[in-house]
C-alpha cells in the first residue's frame, strides 16, 4: 500500500484490509478515516472490523460513509470534523481514494483555494476538477 499525499495532514488511497492498519501506523499515520459505506462491495471489511484493527494498531478512527457521487453537507461536515479532531497525519480511504480526495477538497478548498486543492489532488492522481465550481 502506497498512500498518496494530498497535504501534510492527509494521505489517501484505496480500500484497506484490517491487517494493513499496523503498516499504516509504522508509516507514521496516527488516524484513519473510512469513507466507504458498509456493504458497498461483497467481501469488503466492515467499519467495525476496520475500527477494531485500527485501535489495535494504536490509530484513531472515524467512519464517514459516502456513496459515490453523493458528497452532501453531512459527509463534508463529518469529514471536516474527523480531520480536525483526529491525531495527524491521517490516512483516508474509499474504494479508490477519489471520494476521500473530493471530501478533503470540499473541506479545505475554501481556505486553500480551488486551484490549489485541484492541483494537489491531480498531483496525487485524482481528477477532481469538476468540483472546482462547488469549491469556489
Amino acid at each position: 500500500m502506497q498512500p498518496k499525499t494530498l497535504c501534510e495532514e492527509l494521505g489517501v488511497g484505496p480500500q484497506l484490509a484490517p491487517e494493513q492498519m499496523q503498516t499504516l501506523a509504522e508509516q507514521g499515520y496516527k488516524s484513519v478515516i473510512n469513507c466507504r459505506p458498509d456493504g458497498e462491495q461483497p467481501g469488503q471489511p466492515t467499519s467495525a472490523e476496520l475500527e477494531a484493527a485500527a485501535k489495535a494498531a494504536g490509530l484513531g478512527y472515524a467512519h464517514v460513509p459516502t456513496v459515490p457521487g453523493k458528497l452532501g453537507e453531512e459527509q463534508i461536515k463529518g469529514f471536516d470534523k474527523a480531520l480536525s479532531e483526529l491525531p495527524q497525519p491521517v490516512f483516508s480511504f474509499c474504494k479508490t481514494g477519489m471520494r476521500a480526495s473530493s471530501l478533503w477538497a470540499l473541506c479545505r478548498g475554501p481556505e486553500l483555494g480551488a486551484d490549489e486543492v485541484v492541483k494537489k489532488a491531480a498531483d496525487a492522481g485524482y481528477d477532481i476538477a469538476a468540483l472546482k465550481p462547488r469549491i469556489d
